[in-house]
């Protein structure tokens, strides 16, 4: 029986990228079965090889973002690797870059350089704060970035703010490329006409905290820092078993709010206190709502709390570590594991979120640097001499 063909088989795509948000975006390109052929400094490649060594001695980051894409070294201050470039560019559909700031223009490889030349391509760029505006020349990291949209003002306890614990600006912004390129794609198809995509690291984060921005406009204030509690929700937050474990429930409604006084908290007149009348008020009156909480937890291990959530239909959860979420029973009975091949070893990784029903996940190697060089070169028709000549100079 033959394999169906994956949605973007047929695209190609060119990056030269680094570190996260790009990578992300093309990674989930090349998912969906689009070639993805990222350009890498011949030697040590992308930076973000070298984060860390904990996975099989590669980078768990780079090991995450990568699989399933061709590696090309190329020089591209050389004139023969910006020749290489452009005959990769022929052919794409879409062409990807995260460089520093100003990087392409130097190139040539602009936006407009590029409508011009290659009419078809789709490109698209991902910058901390815009190709234009006051900090358009700015270098810009996810944590720089989470702290310019005030999320980090948000997270932590009262007493301390916190980073959030994964690269959540370039995951946002990696998303955003994503499907913007994706919707380009659709738009090329149905008018024949490439639209350029462009997102910030700072322009997604800042979608991200639409909620807080209303909250802090109409309010008067900001959510305030609360650890595991909610800022808006009460009670909503981690509370601590007999036991010593957490366990976390959530309180969306009026309905919810009767059936934990009544059947878990046992106290159903709870529910005519005029400071817990509604869910402002319950805000308003956290402490006291988190006390009697507390109390009721503290007399029971977690498993027990869970079960008795769970039966009055109340949405709950331990708090897991890392560990614990590795051996998770959803992903396990799901299936999400798959085996990945990196250089020297073999890794397991989580198949793409999104099921295409029918289509099977494409769960390719994670390229060495530069393994695939000589096979593109090659297709490109350099013969063995040309390319030995370009590798000896360092070209690729």
């Amino acid at each position: 029986m033959s394999v169906p063909k994956l949605p973007l088989a047929g695209i190609t795509v060119v990056s030269l990228e680094q570190a996260v948000a790009a990578p992300y975006a093309t990674r989930q390109l090349a998912d969906l079965g689009a070639r993805v052929i990222k350009v890498e400094r011949p030697g040590d490649g992308d930076f973000a090889r070298r984060y860390d060594t904990t996975v099989h001695g590669h980078s768990s980051y780079f090991v995450w973002l990568n699989r399933s894409k061709e590696s090309l070294t190329l020089d591209l201050k050389d004139p023969r690797g910006l020749e290489i470039l452009h005959q990769l560019l022929d052919d794409a559909d879409v062409f990807v870059q995260n460089l520093a700031p100003g990087a392409t223009d130097r190139l040539g490889l602009g936006t407009d350089a590029l409508a011009e030349r290659y009419p078809r391509l789709i490109p698209c760029t991902i910058s901390g704060y815009g190709t234009d505006g006051p900090w358009a020349d700015r270098k810009s990291y996810d944590l720089l970035v989470q702290c310019q949209t005030g999320l980090v003002s948000l997270t932590g306890t009262p007493e301390e703010s916190a980073r959030v614990g994964i690269s959540v600006a370039d995951i946002a912004a990696g998303m955003y490329a994503y499907t913007g390129v994706l919707a380009a794609l659709y738009t090329r198809a149905t008018t024949g006409k490439a639209h350029a995509v462009e997102v910030s690291l700072f322009e997604a984060l800042a979608e991200w905290m639409s909620q807080p921005a209303n909250y802090t406009r109409y309010g008067g204030s900001q959510p305030p820092r609360l650890g595991t509690q909610h800022a808006t929700i009460a009670p909503y937050g981690a509370f601590t078993a007999a036991d010593g474990k957490d366990v976390l429930f959530s309180i969306q409604n009026e309905r919810e709010w009767a059936a934990l006084c009544a059947e878990f908290l046992g106290d159903p007149g709870l529910t005519e206190d005029p400071r817990f009348a509604t869910g402002s008020d319950r805000v308003a009156h956290r402490d006291a709502i988190n006390a009697i909480v507390a109390e009721r937890c503290a007399r029971s291990d977690a498993a027990e709390i869970l079960k008795d959530l769970e039966d009055i239909g109340i949405a709950c959860a331990g708090v897991n570590d890392v560990a614990a979420f590795l051996d998770h029973p959803v992903l396990a009975a799901r299936g999400r594991w798959r085996e990945v091949d990196v250089p020297g070893a073999t890794v397991r990784a989580l198949l793409p979120p999104a099921d295409l029903a029918g289509l099977p996940a494409r769960m390719d190697p994670v390229p060495a640097v530069g393994e695939h060089t000589e096979a593109i070169l090659g297709q490109l028709g350099r013969t063995a001499d040309d390319i030995e000549a370009l590798r000896a100079d360092g070209v690729v």
